[in-house]
């Protein structure tokens, strides 16, 4: 039998492919037994926030898996594209992701310094899009940006991705951490959310995880994940743009 995180993928990416299908015909799509699709969509704790079932025993996915990404507000503090983000001054953009935290359940006790937390993320990311603005013509405005995405692991534990930035066909998983130096743990931190991710959002994306320090500068570097021979992209906040370049490669 599969380990359950090996066949939530491609069970959610064929949910949200049709406007409705019974267990069965998952089943046949992706040559599975029912009991193991029954077990999936049963059986995992992220895969019943992101499917439901209607009257006629028809599942449906809560969030569309290609642009745009109708559903994603459902399980973030805040979603927009770029354009409308950038627009909301900083009062404006707080209320919104605080009533945001307010909706998917997200606690906002301030004791560990949350709410400036949130403000060092949207500082940060504003300076990556003017910084962006300067060197690429590239359309970002349309991108979509989401802050504080809940994924849920377990039945009552839940877990908030910092900010995602989505392109056509990549999402940057960026972790935040107000500090100067690398911490190995963190790393682990950042890349944790990949598997998640790769459910809710199916196939034709590549989740590229990163851990952003914002109380250094000009760091850029790439660290060993774990003991694994995997890497993942090191930065700080002044040198984000050139995690974006790695990949879509406007700093020619």
């Amino acid at each position: 039998m599969k380990k359950l995180e090996e066949t939530e993928r491609p069970v959610c990416a064929v949910i949200c492919a049709h406007n409705g299908i019974k267990a069965r015909e998952i089943a046949k799509k992706l040559n599975l037994d029912r009991t193991e699709v029954n077990r999936i969509l049963y059986g995992s704790p992220l895969m019943k926030e992101l499917c439901w079932q209607d009257e006629k025993h028809l599942w449906h996915g809560l969030i569309r898996q290609s642009y745009p990404h109708h559903g994603l507000r459902e399980i973030c503090a805040y979603y927009s594209d770029v354009q409308d983000f950038l627009t909301l001054s900083e009062e404006e953009w707080l209320n919104r992701i605080k009533e945001g935290c307010v909706n998917i359940g997200r606690n906002l006790n301030d004791t560990r310094g949350l709410i400036h937390s949130f403000l060092d993320c949207r500082l940060t990311m504003c300076r990556l899009f003017s910084d962006l603005a300067e060197m690429t013509d590239i359309p970002f405005g349309s991108w979509e940006i989401a802050f504080e995405l809940k994924l849920k692991r377990g039945r009552y534990i839940r877990i908030f991705a910092d900010v995602l930035v989505i392109t056509r066909d990549r999402i940057f998983s960026l972790e935040f951490k107000m500090k100067e130096s690398i911490d190995p743990e963190e790393i682990l931190q950042a890349a944790k959310y990949t598997p998640y991710l790769e459910i809710v959002f199916g196939p034709a994306y590549d989740v590229i995880p990163v851990l952003v320090l914002t109380k250094t500068g000009e760091l850029f570097r790439y660290e060993p994940i774990g003991s694994t021979d995997m890497l993942l992209p090191v930065c700080s906040g002044d040198m984000l743009f050139n995690v974006f370049d790695e990949y879509l490669d406007f700093l020619k």
